[in-house]
């Protein structure tokens, strides 16, 4: 009989550092989030990426409130052992730390055991507030989605040495407030292993090299769903190509039915 897993909390993924490599996928939808905790995951984001891999939209900005919070329910329904990490979407954060309260409560309750935010130095006091109010926070630096507009389109970051100093600022300022782990988006990976270095909290790359504390990505991308993933992303299997193969066999038996 599989012994059963221990509940994954943010103070036991905050353990893993330089102990065992921590390994992390998106999910959105109640099956998703349970096949992905049934194999063994450690952690499950509920990623506001769902605005594209799921909605269609174009970015991550048409993403709102009730959307994480519509989707974090379904993730909590399959009540993983994985911890759930959910996306404060943009909006909800930004205008004031007494916002990033209250979305960040009302994304505990839709069943999120931690939240994510994008961001450094500028929104470090909203991290202390949301830790204060009792909820984990996970850190998100480097290519910031949510900030593409300003940062002219999805590109490297860390490329030059006032970026990296940058970045290892935000990184120091996140864990001192209270961050317990912070994500690193598609960045210099030699900028991203100086990063994990500095910090005493695990770092969680995303198209930022092998150095990590562990890895995020996208279900559908790896998983072949999404037509045009990130260069960064590596492909598990061609669902794509599967999933309409499958449709297309069971056309051909309705058909032949009359």
């Amino acid at each position: 009989m599989q012994e059963k897993r221990k509940k994954m909390t943010a103070r036991r993924i905050m353990k893993m550092k330089g102990r065992e490599k921590i390994a992390m996928v998106t999910a959105y939808t109640y099956h998703q989030a349970r096949l992905a905790d049934e194999a063994g995951i450690d952690a499950i984001l509920v990623g506001d990426s769902l605005g594209m891999v799921i909605y269609g939209y174009p970015t991550t900005l048409q993403v709102t409130l009730q959307d994480m919070i519509r989707h974090t329910q379904a993730v909590a329904n399959a009540k993983p052992r994985a911890l759930i990490v959910t996306d404060m979407p943009i909006g909800t954060y930004e205008p004031s730390t007494r916002d990033a309260v209250i979305s960040a409560i009302q994304l505990a309750r839709a069943g999120a055991e931690a939240v994510k935010l994008e961001g450094g130095t500028e929104y470090t006091d909203r991290v202390k507030a949301i830790v204060q109010a009792g909820i984990p926070v996970m850190g998100h630096i480097g290519l910031t989605p949510q900030r593409h507009l300003r940062i002219g389109g999805y590109k490297q970051q860390g490329k030059t040495p006032q970026q990296e100093r940058q970045l290892i600022q935000d990184a120091l300022a996140l864990q001192e407030a209270g961050a317990f782990a912070i994500v690193i988006e598609y960045t210099n990976p030699d900028v991203a292993k100086k990063i994990t270095g500095k910090l005493e909290i695990p770092t969680i790359c995303i198209g930022a090299g092998p150095h990590c504390d562990g890895q995020v990505l996208v279900l559908h991308d790896l998983l072949g769903i999404t037509p045009n993933p990130p260069p960064f992303t590596k492909q598990y299997a061609n669902l794509q190509e599967t999933i309409k193969s499958a449709i297309k066999q069971y056309i051909n038996d309705i058909k032949r039915i009359l």
